[in-house]
């Protein structure tokens, strides 16, 4: 019978099939590497290739490609990095890091939206739709958003 699946049954079979080897840990470090580690340094570094122990899925080394001069800041930073990594997995997933010095690629694929102030309109209607909301850091999470929502442009 063909109808709606459920996305977690999907996801490892199409992903699967585009990381191959590298597997699914990859592909979130990828796609979550800026909230992971935070903007500042995913600007200057990407993770190149995640290598586990023969037959293990935990204490794998992260290639970490590292733009310019910040590979000793790195190393300062390497246990900071991996307890972050390690939460986002939320067990012992990279035991240690290995840097890679080198030119960033650039990431492909579709740009993000971007987000246009609201009009006059749009302001008094997201006002009286939240006007009921008695929580304010509710209110204030819903508003942003709305605005995030109602102010989307695509490029």
């Amino acid at each position: 019978m063909a109808g709606p699946r459920l996305l977690s049954q999907t996801v490892p079979q199409v992903a699967g099939k585009v990381l191959g080897k590298r597997g699914l840990a990859f592909g979130a470090l990828i796609t979550e590497w800026p909230s992971i580690v935070g903007q500042q340094l995913a600007s200057r570094t990407q993770p190149e290739k995640l290598i586990f122990p023969r037959g293990q899925r935990e204490d794998a080394t992260l290639h970490l490609r590292a733009a310019g001069a910040i590979a000793l800041e790195l190393q300062h930073l390497e246990p900071q990095i991996l307890e972050r990594i390690n939460s986002f997995f939320g067990y012992r997933a990279v035991a240690r890091l290995r840097l890679v010095a080198g030119v960033l690629v650039p990431p492909t694929g579709p740009r993000p939206p971007v987000v246009k102030p609201l009009s006059a309109e749009q302001e008094d209607r997201l006002s009286a739709t939240l006007a009921s909301v008695d929580d304010p850091d509710l209110r204030e999470t819903l508003e942003r958003f709305g605005r995030a929502v109602m102010g989307r442009v695509r490029r």
